[in-house]
């Protein structure tokens, strides 16, 4: 669809504030859905009694409505972020910070009142740069279980994008190429994703949770699962979105048309009382005001765009994002290439105005004033014939125009009241009125307490507090230290920040230390135990998932998934389920006990260390991406002892005080798990080190 005359017209249009060449354009784009390229082509807009133009919801109040798509810092370069969230604040629209992260220089305004802060915040299955002051700073949390245009698969930044600032937001390792997993792993079910919609909210109470989906069969039932579980937003992605990084192989034969998936998705929470509390948003290679009117009496209420807005800044489509050579500065972080970027925010504005000017010309042609009025409207929509072409003849997209009757009280087309996320229960509250004269003063407190395995999220809303008032930097180590006993409820020191200690005698759910930002977890058995700690499972799965920074000492074992995606984070714990480890980018943990199968599967950066003296781990470790050093540099000698002496302070644990008391023969039972290509990384640091080193002789 967007071919080089495609292409000049709308940059013309929005560099020389041209209403007229974006109307040839919109056409341009319309004519070509009529010849049957997308299904909304075939459809048409019934005639109605129309009212005055000047009667209808003025296209300022109409863009806030519009958001850009998730592209991320590092798929794109930091002039075209960040020129993309100076135009979506500008109008009060939402810009999206994609997978990648952002930097927190970007959350105070410029001096100039800009801001470059991206109103929404995506956490995916990487967890690229999810730090507590990252979800504080944000007006939506985007959940991001797939993508439209390659459902199924992660995103991906190959390693000659990551340079030093994109490791630094991310994360990571410069050098290092970046894979998100396929799918996220704490989320297996709906109530997975119950739970990581309420760490969020606890993260951010003010901020609307949204979960993106892709268009596919059965979505509609999915988003009526995810609007039980308490979502604000849910967005349907169609097939046509994605970059030009994405292989074809990923983007072709995938997905389905956003019509489709949205118009199923409307259907379903219609019919079953759930859309009034619920919104709507859209996305897949939106571009003019006519695909703006379809989604919306399709039953959209918000509306994303990716390419357009992209090309507005001056891409031309050259398909060599992942190449690192894009001529336009845009899909690139090479420091030459991007100096080549003439982007401004004024382009990005235009483009969003017209687009409001056309949709508002088709609202009043249709008799409605306002947006709210036209949303699930598909009484107003009818089908185009396009009989004379064989692959249209006996195409049916009456199930597309359905609209379901009025069943019960909670019937609406659209959003109209706000979910109840139930967060007055939360046990932080108790923990924030006796917490807050220490955050306020600084000085040392300790609060001693019960716990439930019903109290989830326990710590998330306190370090909400602490990071809206000093950011990542948070407190002084210990100056919140809360005492627990009893079993925790699901994600215990979820995004915890710096100076904040929860030590909890008891056990723990599912999710422990997720998106750990700074603060420190201990977890041993209940005082009047007499099992052994380090053959019993202390914590669930998932722990430290898309941990940043932080400390963690279990005086235990740990389920499956341990230190998935660890970024940052330093851990001891006595053993571990199946795929620990998995993903990691940074960050140390040491097993002081067995691990499960698929240890170190897609690790590409942080350090492990084993105990093995049966000589058996390499059979449980995957191979792939690592690899195994049974003698220990003297470095790692005081590294490990250094975190078992810290283990033993804080646990007690017996293993640690075996293997200490015995440290010269024990260490040679230590295996240590290294990434291959951060080994390189490592090296390659070691060497301009010696070399700066002769050159200062």
């Amino acid at each position: 669809m967007l071919d080089p005359d495609v292409i000049s017209k709308l940059q013309a249009a929005v560099r020389g504030a041209n209403p007229g060449s974006y109307q040839e354009f919109a056409k341009m784009i319309n004519d070509q859905s009529r010849r049957l390229l997308t299904l909304r082509g075939l459809l048409k807009f019934k005639p109605s009694q129309p009212v005055p133009l000047d009667e209808v919801e003025p296209a300022k109040e109409i863009v806030k409505r519009f958001a850009t798509g998730a592209m991320s810092l590092g798929s794109i370069s930091r002039e075209a972020h960040e020129t993309m969230a100076i135009a979506m604040n500008r109008i009060g629209a939402k810009s999206n910070t994609g997978e990648g992260g952002e930097d927190p220089s970007r959350y105070v305004p410029d001096p100039n009142g800009d801001s470059r802060r991206s109103s929404i915040k995506q956490v995916a299955s990487a967890r690229f740069g999810v730090t507590i002051e990252y979800l504080v700073n944000a007006d939506d949390l985007q959940i991001k279980i797939a993508q439209g245009a390659k459902p199924g698969e992660g995103g991906q930044l190959p390693g000659h994008k990551v340079d030093p600032y994109i490791a630094k937001i991310r994360y990571s390792v410069p050098g290092v190429g970046l894979i998100s997993p396929p799918p996220h792993h704490d989320i297996y079910s709906i109530e997975d994703i119950a739970q990581l919609i309420h760490d969020l909210k606890n993260a951010n109470p003010g901020a609307r949770i949204h979960v993106k989906l892709v268009s596919e069969v059965g979505v509609g039932t999915v988003a009526a699962g995810v609007a039980k579980a308490k979502s604000d937003v849910v967005l349907i992605s169609g097939y046509e979105g994605g970059t030009g990084a994405s292989p074809l192989s990923s983007i072709q034969h995938a997905g389905l048309p956003w019509e489709l998936g949205l118009a199923e998705t409307q259907q379903v929470l219609v019919s079953n009382g759930l859309r009034g509390r619920i919104a709507v948003q859209v996305d897949g290679k939106l571009q003019t005001g006519r695909d703006v009117a379809v989604a919306a009496l399709l039953g959209a209420e918000e509306f994303g765009f990716s390419t357009a807005p992209l090309i507005a800044l001056g891409c031309i489509m050259m398909r060599v994002c992942h190449l690192n050579t894009c001529p336009v500065g845009i899909a690139t972080q090479d420091p030459d290439l991007r100096k080549k970027f003439d982007g401004k925010p004024e382009h990005v504005i235009n483009y969003f105005f017209y687009i409001a000017e056309e949709l508002r010309g088709i609202m009043a042609s249709l008799g409605f004033r306002t947006m709210n009025e036209m949303i699930g409207r598909t009484d107003r929509l009818d089908v185009r014939e396009a009989a004379d072409h064989w692959k249209a003849r006996g195409l049916d997209l009456s199930p597309i125009l359905h609209m379901p009757e009025p069943r019960n009280r909670w019937y609406a087309l659209r959003c109209v009241e706000k979910q109840d996320h139930g967060l007055e229960k939360a046990l932080d509250h108790q923990l924030i009125a006796k917490a807050m004269g220490a955050i306020e003063s600084k000085r040392p407190i300790t609060i001693q307490s019960a716990i439930k395995n019903y109290n989830r999220c326990v710590g998330t809303m306190l370090s909400s507090e602490i990071a809206r008032r000093y950011g990542n930097a948070g407190l002084p180590e210990d100056t919140v230290r809360c005492v627990f006993q009893g079993s925790a409820g699901q994600s215990f020191g979820a995004f915890l920040a710096r100076g904040v200690t929860l030590r909890l005698e008891g056990d723990s759910n599912d999710y422990i230390g997720k998106g750990l930002s700074g603060g420190k977890i201990i977890v041993v058995p209940p005082r009047e135990s007499t099992f052994k700690a380090e053959e019993n499972i202390l914590i669930g799965n998932v722990a430290l998932y898309g941990a940043t920074d932080g400390e963690a000492y279990f005086r235990g074992m740990a389920g499956e998934r341990f230190a998935v995606r660890n970024s940052g984070a330093t851990a001891v714990v006595e053993g571990v389920g199946d795929h620990g480890c998995e993903y990691m980018t940074r960050g140390t943990v040491a097993v002081i006990g067995r691990t499960g199968r698929n240890f170190a599967a897609g690790m590409s950066g942080g350090v492990a260390y084993v105990w093995d003296a049966d000589r058996t781990f390499q059979t449980r470790c995957n191979p792939g991406m690592v690899e195994l050093q049974r003698t220990l540099e003297p470095k790692d000698d005081r590294d490990l002892k250094g975190l078992l002496e810290k283990h033993f302070e804080h646990t007690g644990s017996s293993v640690a005080e075996s293997i200490l008391d015995r440290w010269e023969s024990a260490k040679g039972s230590f295996v240590k798990v290294l990434p291959l290509e951060y080994k390189k990384i490592l090296e390659s640091q070691h060497l301009d080190q010696e070399a700066m080193k002769l050159a200062a002789v």
